[in-house]
Order: structure tokens, then C-alpha cells, then sequence
């Protein structure tokens, strides 16, 4: 019998099977960024023509923060830690049909800020044609398996690829599905801020979330003055990275919203 429930959406169903009680290692934490004058910068840009976003933007300089901080692009198999053959973003994007979904840029470390913009539009045009990668495709087959077999399907393919690092050709499965690091902004559906979940399967080390932009107070040369405040969030794997890791990643993001023209060319 066909379940009429909207609530039963393939996400949901699928999210219901794969996240269990919250008894993994997490780590959580959070900064404000003064982006009044990163946001000059964009419009700058966009003015010419080149339509960068705060999520083109945060890509971009999340990826090459990696590149400082080793450690932030690695994942366990077999119970050892191991680095990423190359740091790949996993993007969440708000579908036509309301669900969340996702479009993978490989090596965004190795491109510019004004590159991004055609890399994402690319990859964002093939998931609204229903071409979504293999990771997400997964929730239809996950969703369509009756429960509670779709929970032992699921445990099956997560201990083959995430604990064995065993790769799974016919699924386009692998430990490295996620790639480095999952990139969500939620400020653009209206939150201030979030904590993400580490999607178990996903074998990353962080998740980061840019919240939304809310003009605060701020102190700018010992004066008191308006400035356009965005929140940024990150949950951290603790099998692999400590808090310190996480400050060392803000501390290299501001130093990209201060000097967003670094983007702009890419390092031998």
C-alpha cells in the first residue's frame, strides 16, 4: 500500500534510518565575522559581472584554509586516521522540490573565487535536472527498501564503505563520497545560525554552517560602529581534530574576509 503521508519524503525516511541517539564524538563551536567590507567586495564583483555568493565565497576559503591545517582533511578507516587524496566540497542546496540535496566541487582548493561561480552553477544544473550525485541518489533506493530492512541495507553499505573503506562501484559508493568537508548556508532560508550533525556516513572531519547577517554594534579602531555581522557555525569529528583544529580554521577565515583579493589567484 503507497503511503500518502507528505511528511514520509525520501529524506525523511532515509534520515530516520541512518541517524541514531546522538552517542558519537562532536565537537561544536561558533564565531561572528565582521563581513561589512567582504560584502563591498562582492557586490564589486558582481557589479562586473561576476555573480559570487557568501557560499561561493566560504567554499572557496574554506578550501584553501584546509591546505594550512593538514589535519582538517582527513577520515577514519579501519580505525586509523587518513588524509583525502585531494580536498573536495560537498555544497547543500536547497532543491525545487523543498528537500535538501547537495553538488560535490572537486579540488576547490585549486580555484578562484571567480571560477567558483561557473564550478557550482555547473554542478547545481545537473542535480535540478535530477542528476544528483551518487551520495544523494542513494536516499531513493534507501527510501524505497520497507522498514526495518532499509535499516539493515543501510548499517550493510555504511560498514563496507565508511568502516572497510571498501568501495562499491555499482552504487558509485566510497569512504570519500562527502569528500573534505559539507558546506550548508542556512542564512539563505532564514536562520541565524545552526549546530550541523555529522552525517555518519559522510567519514569528514567538520561540517560548517554560515548562519545569517545581522547588523550589529561592533568595535572598529575603538569606536563604536555599525557593522554586518555573520555567524558561522561547525560541528567537528573529535576522532580526528580537537577544538584547537576548529580555532585555527576561523583564525584562517578571517584572514580571508579581510583579504578576500587572495582568492583571486591560486598558489603553486
Amino acid at each position: 500500500m503507497k503511503e500518502n503521508n507528505p511528511l514520509n519524503t525520501s529524506w525523511r525516511k532515509t534520515a530516520s534510518t541512518i541517524y541514531k541517539k546522538p552517542v558519537d564524538s562532536k565537537i561544536f563551536g561558533s564565531v561572528e565575522i565582521d563581513i561589512t567590507d567582504l560584502e563591498k567586495y562582492i557586490a564589486e564583483k558582481r557589479k562586473s559581472g561576476v555573480k559570487i555568493t557568501l557560499t561561493h565565497f566560504f567554499m572557496v576559503a574554506t578550501a584553501r584554509a584546509i591546505k594550512e591545517i593538514p589535519e582538517l582533511n582527513t577520515y577514519v578507516k579501519r580505525g586509523n586516521i587518513y588524509s583525502h587524496e585531494a580536498i573536495n566540497a560537498t555544497v547543500s542546496v536547497l532543491l525545487q522540490s523543498g528537500e535538501m540535496g547537495s553538488v560535490k566541487i572537486h579540488d576547490a582548493d585549486k580555484i578562484t573565487l571567480s571560477n567558483s561561480v561557473e564550478k557550482l552553477r555547473n554542478e547545481l544544473n545537473k542535480t535540478y535536472k535530477g542528476d544528483e550525485n551518487a551520495t544523494m541518489q542513494m536516499k531513493e533506493k534507501l527510501a524505497a527498501i520497507p522498514w526495518p530492512l532499509r535499516g539493515w541495507v543501510y548499517q550493510t553499505i555504511r560498514y563496507i564503505t565508511t568502516t572497510l573503506g571498501i568501495s562499491i562501484p555499482p552504487l558509485g559508493l566510497s569512504a570519500n563520497n562527502f569528500g573534505s568537508f559539507i558546506l550548508s548556508n542556512i542564512g539563505s532560508i532564514g536562520l541565524d545560525i545552526g549546530y550541523p550533525a555529522l552525517m555518519p556516513s559522510a567519514n569528514i572531519a567538520f561540517v560548517l554552517i554560515l548562519g545569517g547577517v545581522s547588523k550589529k554594534p561592533w568595535v572598529v579602531n575603538d569606536e563604536i560602529v555599525p557593522r554586518n555581522i555573520l555567524m558561522l557555525g561547525a560541528a567537528l569529528d573529535h576522532r580526528v581534530i580537537d577544538a584547537s583544529h576548529g580555532g585555527r580554521l576561523f583564525k584562517q577565515l578571517k584572514r580571508f574576509v579581510n583579504n578576500p583579493e587572495l582568492l583571486e589567484t591560486i598558489d603553486s
